[in-house]
């Protein structure tokens, strides 16, 4: 959603109040493409704070289904959005570029929600993701998923210098 700047860049002091849902499907950078499971209205607020430099303000929720980094499986990540920004309307999209402010969101005087949106997510996108704290992963023999239970596959010592330490641990499990 686009929303027009040039009413309020022209009147300092004034401030208005926006909700918008962000029509974003899915999330596509790098490592893949990730679906939008729920999204909440971004609440926006911006203010004239005078000499055409807007202040934008807003907060909200999508969650995001990303891969467990263990087992695979789609964990469902709720991915909070709090942003704070200035965005100084007497820049042209040139002068942004040669001082690299990278507000891609902004364009003339049209704001891109839905751009703002997905920087924002890149930005709090988390590091590891776990469908649970004790996920066991995956047999790197026959791929089956170990939290449905073990697979049958002998677990062999994958450094013989380890086979010692591996049999002291499988005399502690049989106790």
């Amino acid at each position: 959603m686009q929303i027009h700047l040039l009413d309020i860049s022209s009147c300092d002091g004034k401030t208005i109040q926006e909700s918008v849902v962000p029509e974003l499907e899915k999330i596509d950078f790098q490592m893949g493409s990730f679906p939008v499971l729920a999204k909440e209205p971004v609440e926006l607020t911006i203010t004239n704070t005078g000499d055409k430099v807007l202040e934008l303000t807003g907060t909200g929720k999508i969650t995001v289904g990303i891969p467990c980094d263990r087992c695979l499986e789609t964990v469902a990540v709720e991915i909070p959005l709090e942003f704070k920004k200035k965005l100084d309307m007497k820049l042209s999209d040139e002068e942004r570029v040669n001082d690299l402010d990278e507000s891609s969101y902004l364009t003339g005087m049209n704001l891109d929600v839905d751009r703002l949106v997905y920087l924002e997510v890149l930005i709090c996108w988390p590091l590891k993701v776990l469908c649970k704290e004790d996920c066991k992963g995956i047999c790197s023999r026959c791929g089956k998923n170990l939290n449905e239970g073990p697979c049958g596959c002998k677990e062999e010592p994958k450094d013989p210098r380890m086979a010692a330490i591996s049999d002291i641990f499988s005399k502690f499990k049989e106790v």
